[in-house]
């Protein structure tokens, strides 16, 4: 158990013939018991301290516990959106090379049915035109002959 000052301001010691001064004893005796009253203030007062900063720190402790866990939700979540602005872009880009295929696709099928009509249309006019050369050749092979002079001699003698 702990001495208090209590402890030594009550303490008493038996007399013998040939002790101590009485009053040199008495005297030291407040002077430890002021010191130790002193000494016990400060102790408890340090303690007091230590209670507080230790509460502090505690608090502190708590606040950087807090900002890791928010530091590290913050980098998962900022993470997550990354990837998955990665899987958005990766999708567009999919979706933008499948409508690129498509429309070259159907470029291509119009262009070859475009070439096919052309084709179509050159046979056409060629038909057309050896047709037409042979009727104007037809014609002027009639005009040519002499049965148009006749007739034209035929026309005068009626009237």
């Amino acid at each position: 158990m702990a001495l208090t000052p209590l402890d030594i301001h009550n303490k008493e010691f038996s007399r013998s013939f040939r002790g101590y001064d009485e009053d040199q004893v008495n005297e030291f005796l407040d002077q430890v018991i002021k010191d130790y009253e002193s000494l016990i203030r400060e102790n408890k007062e340090l303690q007091n301290q230590l209670a507080a900063i230790q509460e502090r720190l505690d608090h502190f402790a708590n606040i950087e516990e807090t900002l890791s866990k928010t530091i590290i939700i913050a980098q998962e979540a900022a993470d997550e959106v990354k990837n998955n602005a990665k899987k958005e872009a990766q999708l567009i880009i999919k979706e933008a090379e499948k409508n690129a295929d498509r429309i070259i696709n159907e470029s291509l099928t119009k262009a070859r049915k475009v070439s096919v009509e052309i084709e179509e249309l050159k046979k056409q006019a060629s038909i057309y035109r050896t047709r037409f050369r042979t009727l104007i050749e037809a014609q002027l092979e009639l005009l040519s002959k002499e049965d148009w002079s006749s007739l034209d001699r035929m026309e005068i003698e009626q009237p």
